[in-house]
């Protein structure tokens, strides 16, 4: 099995180099390439080495990570970036998956979670913590308009509409289960063919979409 090819970017040469260790101790299937200071070197090894992914911080000198992921995607959009930082600021994450972002963590996210993360995010998915996405589930709470039912929301069975609805309160699989009495697989079904009748498996996007109608 191929190694997945990282670049770390962090203006924090200590948290870098300890993420760096972390990751390659606890995932064979990992290789950190470079480290990069700030979103300018990070753009620069990205045309250089061409990694899978990029785990990119996001207030540093010289230019920022928000600025650099739009840099690196429109030159390179097979490349997977996640954002890693401390913040949770709604301006921030929007401008980060605007600009193309695969995933946006928080640094305290446990080793375990993050090494998963960089998988899900190499198989296509989009990757956003929990606490983020109940942030922005309020968030969009405090701004919601009732709009005509579109026609995906008829396709839905009563059991995912429920899903959906705890969905967009900004629960996990894991919550939703136990809200329900239903085991997480079961939770995860129902969310995998929501995500295909929406037409997107972005739960943001999923967020934004169903708070209009429920």
């Amino acid at each position: 099995m191929n190694k997945t090819k990282l670049i770390i970017v962090d203006d924090q040469t200590l948290f870098a180099e300890s993420l760096k260790t972390v990751l390659e101790t606890r995932s064979e299937n990992i290789k950190v390439l470079e480290l990069a200071a700030n979103g300018k070197e990070a753009v620069k090894m990205a045309e250089i080495h061409k990694p899978d992914l990029i785990l990119m911080d996001i207030r540093m000198p010289e230019m920022n990570g928000v600025e650099a992921v739009g840099i690196i995607k429109k030159k390179f959009p097979e490349i997977k970036i996640i954002m890693l930082t401390t913040f949770d600021d709604d301006e921030y994450i929007y401008n980060a998956l605007n600009n193309g972002a695969d995933g946006y963590l928080l640094k305290n996210t446990q080793p375990e979670k993050l090494i998963s993360s960089i998988e899900a995010a190499m198989n296509g998915l989009v990757l956003v913590s929990p606490t983020i996405i109940k942030h922005m589930a309020q968030d969009s709470a405090k701004h919601t308009i009732i709009h005509d039912k579109p026609e995906w929301f008829d396709e839905l069975s009563k059991r995912e509409k429920q899903v959906l609805k705890l969905i967009s309160s900004g629960l996990t699989n894991q919550e939703i289960a136990s809200e329900l009495f239903i085991a997480e697989q079961t939770v995860k079904n129902h969310v995998s063919l929501i995500y295909n009748k929406l037409g997107t498996h972005d739960r943001l996007k999923v967020i934004r979409i169903s708070k209009n109608h429920l």
